[in-house]
Protein backbone atom coordinates (compact mmCIF):
# COMPACT_ATOMS: atom_id res chain seq x y z
CA UNK A 1 0.00 0.00 0.00
CA UNK A 2 1.08 3.42 -0.25
CA UNK A 3 0.38 6.70 2.09
CA UNK A 4 -2.74 8.78 1.93
CA UNK A 5 -2.04 12.06 -0.20
CA UNK A 6 -0.74 14.73 1.87
CA UNK A 7 1.17 18.32 2.83
CA UNK A 8 4.40 18.16 3.47
CA UNK A 9 6.48 20.33 5.33
CA UNK A 10 10.18 21.03 6.12
CA UNK A 11 10.68 23.33 8.85
CA UNK A 12 14.99 24.58 9.33
CA UNK A 13 14.23 25.68 13.11
CA UNK A 14 11.93 24.92 15.98
CA UNK A 15 9.90 28.36 15.94
CA UNK A 16 9.40 27.14 12.12
CA UNK A 17 8.10 24.10 13.29
CA UNK A 18 6.06 25.24 16.17
CA UNK A 19 4.27 28.05 13.59
CA UNK A 20 3.01 24.93 10.99
CA UNK A 21 1.88 23.22 13.95
CA UNK A 22 0.18 25.69 15.03
CA UNK A 23 -1.46 26.92 11.94
CA UNK A 24 -2.02 23.48 10.35
CA UNK A 25 -4.77 21.04 11.04
CA UNK A 26 -4.43 17.27 11.83
CA UNK A 27 -0.49 17.41 11.34
CA UNK A 28 1.89 14.97 12.59
CA UNK A 29 5.72 15.19 13.10
CA UNK A 30 8.00 13.36 11.03
CA UNK A 31 11.71 12.05 13.19
CA UNK A 32 12.95 9.10 12.18
CA UNK A 33 10.19 7.57 10.30
CA UNK A 34 10.88 4.48 11.37
CA UNK A 35 7.22 3.70 13.10
CA UNK A 36 5.23 6.71 11.47
CA UNK A 37 6.02 6.00 7.66
CA UNK A 38 5.51 2.29 8.05
CA UNK A 39 1.75 3.32 9.49
CA UNK A 40 1.28 5.38 6.43
CA UNK A 41 1.77 2.88 4.12
CA UNK A 42 -0.44 0.39 5.78
CA UNK A 43 -3.18 2.67 6.35
CA UNK A 44 -3.15 3.33 10.28
CA UNK A 45 -2.16 6.94 10.02
CA UNK A 46 -4.35 9.18 8.37
CA UNK A 47 -2.41 12.98 9.06
CA UNK A 48 -2.93 15.89 6.30
CA UNK A 49 0.03 17.23 6.80
CA UNK A 50 3.53 16.03 7.59
CA UNK A 51 5.85 18.39 9.62
CA UNK A 52 9.65 17.13 8.53
CA UNK A 53 12.16 17.70 11.55
CA UNK A 54 14.66 16.25 10.11
CA UNK A 55 16.74 19.88 9.35
CA UNK A 56 16.48 21.32 12.72
CA UNK A 57 19.90 19.96 13.57
CA UNK A 58 19.59 22.20 17.21
CA UNK A 59 17.53 19.00 18.32
CA UNK A 60 20.28 16.69 17.95
CA UNK A 61 22.26 16.57 21.19
CA UNK A 62 23.35 14.81 23.96
CA UNK A 63 24.84 16.52 27.10
CA UNK A 64 24.73 17.50 31.02
CA UNK A 65 23.59 19.96 33.11
CA UNK A 66 26.09 22.00 35.10
CA UNK A 67 25.75 20.14 37.98
CA UNK A 68 25.91 16.65 36.03
CA UNK A 69 22.86 15.44 37.95
CA UNK A 70 20.76 15.61 34.58
CA UNK A 71 21.52 14.14 31.01
CA UNK A 72 19.17 15.72 28.27
CA UNK A 73 19.02 14.43 25.05
CA UNK A 74 17.76 16.22 22.12
CA UNK A 75 14.44 14.91 20.80
CA UNK A 76 16.49 14.12 17.47
CA UNK A 77 18.93 12.58 18.90
CA UNK A 78 19.45 8.73 16.74
CA UNK A 79 19.20 5.99 18.77
CA UNK A 80 23.03 5.25 17.02
CA UNK A 81 24.52 8.26 18.66
CA UNK A 82 22.97 7.08 22.17
CA UNK A 83 24.60 3.85 21.51
CA UNK A 84 27.84 5.27 21.22
CA UNK A 85 27.79 8.45 23.83
CA UNK A 86 30.56 7.86 26.12
CA UNK A 87 28.41 10.26 28.07
CA UNK A 88 25.43 7.90 28.00
CA UNK A 89 27.97 5.21 28.51
CA UNK A 90 29.24 6.62 31.53
CA UNK A 91 25.65 8.06 33.40
CA UNK A 92 22.99 6.18 31.43
CA UNK A 93 24.49 2.88 30.95
CA UNK A 94 20.88 1.24 31.35
CA UNK A 95 19.54 3.45 28.45
CA UNK A 96 22.94 1.95 26.11
CA UNK A 97 22.29 -1.32 27.23
CA UNK A 98 18.02 -1.21 26.35
CA UNK A 99 18.59 0.91 22.95
CA UNK A 100 20.72 -2.09 21.70
CA UNK A 101 17.78 -4.16 21.60
CA UNK A 102 16.14 -1.80 19.41
CA UNK A 103 15.71 -3.07 15.48
CA UNK A 104 18.66 -3.68 14.19
CA UNK A 105 21.50 -1.38 13.30
CA UNK A 106 19.65 0.53 10.20
CA UNK A 107 16.47 0.92 12.43
CA UNK A 108 18.98 2.63 14.73
CA UNK A 109 20.53 5.12 12.38
CA UNK A 110 17.43 6.48 11.39
CA UNK A 111 15.07 5.94 14.73
CA UNK A 112 15.29 8.87 16.73
CA UNK A 113 14.46 9.49 21.44
CA UNK A 114 11.99 11.70 20.45
CA UNK A 115 9.99 9.57 17.72
CA UNK A 116 10.17 6.56 19.87
CA UNK A 117 8.59 8.53 23.22
CA UNK A 118 6.44 9.71 21.11
CA UNK A 119 5.28 6.66 19.40
CA UNK A 120 4.99 5.42 22.89
CA UNK A 121 4.57 1.67 21.56
CA UNK A 122 4.05 -0.18 24.69
CA UNK A 123 6.95 -2.79 24.08
CA UNK A 124 9.82 0.00 22.92
CA UNK A 125 12.75 0.07 24.86
CA UNK A 126 13.19 3.99 25.43
CA UNK A 127 9.70 4.51 27.32
CA UNK A 128 10.57 1.62 29.29
CA UNK A 129 13.97 2.88 30.33
CA UNK A 130 12.84 6.41 30.21
CA UNK A 131 9.76 5.13 32.66
CA UNK A 132 12.67 3.37 35.05
CA UNK A 133 14.44 6.55 35.33
CA UNK A 134 11.73 9.30 36.16
CA UNK A 135 12.91 10.87 33.01
CA UNK A 136 10.53 13.96 32.66
CA UNK A 137 9.87 15.00 28.44
CA UNK A 138 10.21 18.15 27.56
CA UNK A 139 7.57 19.63 24.70
CA UNK A 140 7.46 22.99 23.26
CA UNK A 141 4.63 25.11 21.52
CA UNK A 142 4.48 28.57 20.53
CA UNK A 143 2.75 28.95 24.20
CA UNK A 144 6.14 28.38 25.57
CA UNK A 145 8.08 25.29 27.40
CA UNK A 146 6.79 22.67 30.16
CA UNK A 147 8.13 19.66 31.42
CA UNK A 148 5.69 16.45 31.47
CA UNK A 149 6.88 13.72 34.07
CA UNK A 150 7.37 10.02 31.91
CA UNK A 151 4.64 9.02 34.07
CA UNK A 152 2.06 11.46 32.96
CA UNK A 153 3.37 10.99 29.63
CA UNK A 154 1.06 8.49 28.24
CA UNK A 155 -2.46 9.31 27.96
CA UNK A 156 -3.91 6.07 26.60
CA UNK A 157 -2.54 3.51 24.05
CA UNK A 158 -0.04 5.08 22.04
CA UNK A 159 -0.88 8.83 22.80
CA UNK A 160 1.27 11.22 24.26
CA UNK A 161 -0.60 13.63 26.97
CA UNK A 162 0.51 16.37 24.61
CA UNK A 163 -1.87 19.36 22.96
CA UNK A 164 -1.85 19.14 18.86
CA UNK A 165 0.14 22.32 18.69
CA UNK A 166 2.64 20.78 20.37
CA UNK A 167 6.19 18.64 19.96
CA UNK A 168 8.72 17.25 21.53
CA UNK A 169 12.44 18.90 22.00
CA UNK A 170 14.04 16.67 24.90
CA UNK A 171 14.05 14.16 27.28
CA UNK A 172 15.82 15.03 30.79
CA UNK A 173 16.81 11.95 33.01
CA UNK A 174 18.19 12.06 36.36
CA UNK A 175 21.44 9.89 36.72
CA UNK A 176 21.95 7.65 38.97
CA UNK A 177 25.50 7.52 41.11
CA UNK A 178 28.43 5.77 39.40
CA UNK A 179 27.87 2.94 42.09
CA UNK A 180 24.77 1.29 41.20
CA UNK A 181 23.69 -2.09 39.19
CA UNK A 182 21.42 -1.84 35.88
CA UNK A 183 19.92 -4.39 33.63
CA UNK A 184 17.44 -4.63 30.87
CA UNK A 185 16.34 -8.01 29.24
CA UNK A 186 13.49 -8.75 27.10
CA UNK A 187 12.09 -11.52 24.99
CA UNK A 188 11.25 -11.26 21.87
CA UNK A 189 10.53 -13.88 18.79
CA UNK A 190 13.42 -12.43 17.16
CA UNK A 191 16.54 -10.54 17.69
CA UNK A 192 15.41 -6.93 16.79
CA UNK A 193 11.21 -7.50 17.09
CA UNK A 194 9.41 -5.61 19.25
CA UNK A 195 9.24 -6.82 23.36
CA UNK A 196 6.90 -9.28 23.97
CA UNK A 197 7.48 -8.37 27.58
CA UNK A 198 11.05 -6.39 28.85
CA UNK A 199 12.55 -5.65 32.44
CA UNK A 200 14.65 -2.20 33.15
CA UNK A 201 16.29 -2.64 36.41
CA UNK A 202 18.22 -0.81 38.65
CA UNK A 203 19.58 -1.37 42.37
CA UNK A 204 22.01 0.49 45.04
CA UNK A 205 23.71 -0.76 48.14
CA UNK A 206 24.30 0.93 51.41
CA UNK A 207 27.05 0.60 53.36
CA UNK A 208 26.04 -2.79 54.52
CA UNK A 209 24.95 -3.99 51.35
CA UNK A 210 21.81 -3.86 51.68
CA UNK A 211 19.36 -2.28 48.73
CA UNK A 212 18.96 1.29 49.43
CA UNK A 213 17.10 2.34 46.10
CA UNK A 214 15.78 0.51 43.30
CA UNK A 215 13.59 0.40 40.34
CA UNK A 216 11.85 -1.85 38.32
CA UNK A 217 9.91 -1.55 35.22
CA UNK A 218 8.16 -3.66 32.97
CA UNK A 219 7.67 -2.74 29.32
CA UNK A 220 4.79 -4.65 26.67
CA UNK A 221 2.24 -5.79 29.82
CA UNK A 222 0.40 -2.72 29.76
CA UNK A 223 -0.25 -0.13 27.41
CA UNK A 224 2.35 1.53 28.61
CA UNK A 225 5.46 0.99 30.57
CA UNK A 226 4.37 0.23 33.89
CA UNK A 227 6.70 1.12 36.96
CA UNK A 228 6.37 -1.63 40.03
CA UNK A 229 6.07 0.51 42.62
CA UNK A 230 5.06 -2.59 44.83
CA UNK A 231 7.99 -4.53 43.91
CA UNK A 232 10.87 -1.79 44.57
CA UNK A 233 9.60 -1.39 48.21
CA UNK A 234 9.92 -4.94 49.03
CA UNK A 235 13.65 -5.10 48.10
CA UNK A 236 14.12 -2.17 49.87
CA UNK A 237 16.21 -2.06 53.60
CA UNK A 238 16.83 -6.04 52.23
CA UNK A 239 20.03 -8.26 51.54
CA UNK A 240 20.26 -8.69 47.87
CA UNK A 241 20.11 -12.59 48.36
CA UNK A 242 18.09 -15.22 46.27
CA UNK A 243 14.42 -14.84 48.72
CA UNK A 244 14.75 -11.08 48.24
CA UNK A 245 15.08 -10.72 44.61
CA UNK A 246 12.19 -13.81 44.29
CA UNK A 247 9.87 -12.33 46.04
CA UNK A 248 9.77 -9.08 43.78
CA UNK A 249 9.84 -11.04 40.84
CA UNK A 250 6.71 -12.89 42.02
CA UNK A 251 5.47 -9.72 42.67
CA UNK A 252 6.09 -8.60 38.80
CA UNK A 253 4.49 -12.56 37.92
CA UNK A 254 1.14 -10.79 39.49
CA UNK A 255 0.87 -7.92 37.29
CA UNK A 256 -2.71 -7.25 35.62
CA UNK A 257 -0.92 -7.81 31.89
CA UNK A 258 -2.56 -7.43 28.36
CA UNK A 259 -3.26 -10.13 25.97
CA UNK A 260 -4.39 -9.96 22.53
CA UNK A 261 -4.68 -13.31 19.82
CA UNK A 262 -1.00 -13.64 19.94
CA UNK A 263 0.22 -13.51 23.57
CA UNK A 264 -2.17 -14.29 26.28
CA UNK A 265 -1.99 -12.52 29.59
CA UNK A 266 -0.69 -15.42 31.20
CA UNK A 267 1.90 -15.89 28.85
CA UNK A 268 2.61 -12.32 29.77
CA UNK A 269 2.85 -12.45 33.60
CA UNK A 270 4.43 -15.32 33.18
CA UNK A 271 7.56 -14.00 31.37
CA UNK A 272 7.26 -11.21 33.73
CA UNK A 273 8.13 -12.87 36.42
CA UNK A 274 10.62 -14.69 34.69
CA UNK A 275 12.61 -11.56 33.21
CA UNK A 276 12.48 -9.12 36.44
CA UNK A 277 14.35 -12.23 38.28
CA UNK A 278 16.86 -12.08 35.44
CA UNK A 279 17.17 -8.14 35.52
CA UNK A 280 16.73 -8.02 39.44
CA UNK A 281 20.38 -10.72 39.43
CA UNK A 282 21.84 -8.82 36.76
CA UNK A 283 21.61 -5.48 38.43
CA UNK A 284 22.72 -6.60 41.63
CA UNK A 285 25.72 -8.51 40.63
CA UNK A 286 26.98 -4.87 38.94
CA UNK A 287 26.17 -3.35 41.94
CA UNK A 288 27.96 -5.46 44.39
CA UNK A 289 30.89 -5.19 41.45
CA UNK A 290 30.68 -1.49 41.45
CA UNK A 291 31.18 -1.90 45.54
CA UNK A 292 34.31 -3.79 45.10
CA UNK A 293 36.19 -1.83 42.28
CA UNK A 294 35.47 1.78 44.74
CA UNK A 295 36.44 -0.37 48.06
CA UNK A 296 40.04 1.01 48.85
Amino acid sequence: MKAPVLRYLAPRTVDEALRMLGDTENARILAGGQSLVAMLNMRFAFPDCLVDINRIPELAYIRADDTGDWIEIGAMTRQRDVEFSPLVAERLPLWREAVLHVGHRQTRNRGTVGGSLCQLDPSAEIPTVAMAMDAAVVVRSRRGTRQIAIADFPAAYMTPAMEPDEMVTAVRVPAWPRRHGHAFVEFARRHGDFAIVSCAAMVALDDRRRIARASLTLGGVAIAPLRMREAEQALLGRAPDADTLADAAALCGQVDASGDSYVPAWYRRRLAAVLARRALDQAVRRAIASEETASP
